[in-house]
């Protein structure tokens, strides 16, 4: 396999680009010395510059849960095109949009519609803080949701009193408003409220942690968030900028049976194109302006391309109802044979998997925090990735990420990954 146009591309991107790409984990420095430049998508594949094909797992890092191009998808954003690109004044396509995620979602009275899950987050962090008059935030670590300011933080000596920055450029007394904690233990979060419980505003939680690879809430973990949120007059913010409507139609806080007060979404409600949500109980988001006194807005927001390609994504997956089934059947084949793979060639491999996302992190099993992933070997991942990618088979460049079935995956590209597995098992093996 020949990559030599990516290679000329990065060359010429570096000189106008920082890093030479536009979001630092296209990169791929865990898993290549430059990154590939994709050219085009159809269906189940994509193809590099160079016209190699791959079956593609990563799918945008999850929007095209239909896979690439959908006659459904592409023909609104045509229809939408010949009309208009963009008003600057309201139009029917948001207005739709909003009524079919609030009647999906029975949590979400209404919903403001951005440009990224990042503005999501940031907008549903300001309005908690507004709402409750408070200013502390609690987050997880390995749980991601932007680049946020408030939200870039790291826990630091006493993670239940304040936070440290994790980049430069953010304040310390911006993070300083953020707790941060592990993912997974409640009694952390117990202690936090605690101590602090009538300064916290919101706890924000990935309900699936997808961010750090997969990793699922234990058992009652996500009740008790709610539980103790409820008692000490906070906020739970879910970001389902991944799972909403990925893991199923009504996402996580569906799967769970659990009502968070705002949730933020992107990815799949955008068919695509750059799209973010937040939305939430009516009283709540009724603070927000033009209404209220919580300033947001955003010149592309609700974005009429974006609104025409989410509409026709979400409706055809409101049409297919077999379609999540046939999701999760994917999801399910390709966690047993990755861990038959991984058996017969006698590597370490843990293999995690919800609805619609899946890990497979080269470690001892289970993977419960972030303290957990840091034992996943990085270069058995980078290995497998390459031998992976060799084979016509594309997975996320990254050790501690989700991979992203599709819907668009049929008999054929389940068996180029199939023999591909034994050969990349193999590699991870001889890696140390």
């Amino acid at each position: 396999m020949t990559t030599e146009q990516s290679r000329l591309l990065y060359e010429r991107a570096r000189e106008v680009t920082p890093g030479g790409v536009n979001s630092p984990v296209r990169s791929m420095r865990q898993v290549r010395p430059y990154p590939l430049f994709a050219e085009r998508g159809e269906g189940a594949y994509v193809y590099d510059a160079d016209g190699n094909r791959y079956v593609d797992l990563l799918c945008s890092w999850g929007p095209l849960i239909l896979g690439h191009g959908h006659p459904a998808v592409v023909g609104a954003i045509k229809e939408q095109a010949e009309r208009a690109l963009t008003f600057g004044i309201a139009s029917r396509l948001e207005v739709e949009l909003a009524e079919l995620i609030t009647s999906a979602l029975p949590t979400v009275d209404e919903v403001r519609f951005v440009s990224s899950g990042t503005e999501a987050t940031m907008s549903a962090i300001r309005l908690a803080r507004a709402f409750t008059g408070r200013d502390l935030i609690i987050k997880f670590a390995g749980c991601y949701h932007g680049h946020v300011d408030a939200l870039l933080a790291r826990a630091g000596s006493g993670a239940a009193l304040s936070a440290l920055p994790v980049s430069p450029g953010v304040p310390a007394k911006v993070a300083a408003d953020t707790i941060v904690l592990p993912y997974n233990d409640l009694p952390a979060v117990e202690q936090a409220f605690k101590e602090r419980g009538d300064a916290i505003a919101a706890v924000i939680v990935e309900p699936i942690a997808a961010n750090m690879g997969v990793v699922p809430p234990l058992e009652g973990y996500l009740a008790g968030l709610r539980t103790v949120t409820r008692e000490h007059g906070a906020l739970l913010i879910f970001d389902e900028v991944i799972t909403g409507f990925r893991v199923g139609f009504s996402g996580a806080q569906g799967m769970f049976g659990i009502d968070p007060d705002l949730t933020c979404l992107g990815k799949v409600i955008g068919g695509g194109l750059p799209v973010g949500a937040y939305g939430g109980r009516r009283d709540i988001m009724e603070r927000i302006a033009p209404q209220g006194d919580v300033y947001q807005a955003g010149t592309l927001s609700g974005s009429p391309i974006a609104m025409a390609a989410g509409l026709a994504q979400l409706r055809q997956l409101e049409r297919d109802p077999d379609g999540y089934r046939r999701l999760h059947e994917l999801g399910r084949m390709l966690e047993r044979e990755w861990r038959d793979a991984a058996a017969a060639k006698g590597v370490t491999c843990t293999v995690q998997g919800v609805p619609g996302l899946l890990s497979a992190f080269f470690c001892e099993g289970p993977v419960r925090n972030q303290a957990d992933t840091e034992r996943n070997a990085i270069p058995r991942y980078r290995a497998f990735w390459q031998s992976m990618a060799e084979s016509g088979v594309l997975l996320p460049p990254a050790a501690n990420e989700a991979v992203f079935p599709s819907l668009a995956l049929g008999e054929r590209e389940l068996e180029i990954v199939r023999r591909a597995l034994p050969t990349a098992f193999q590699a991870a093996a001889s890696a140390s």
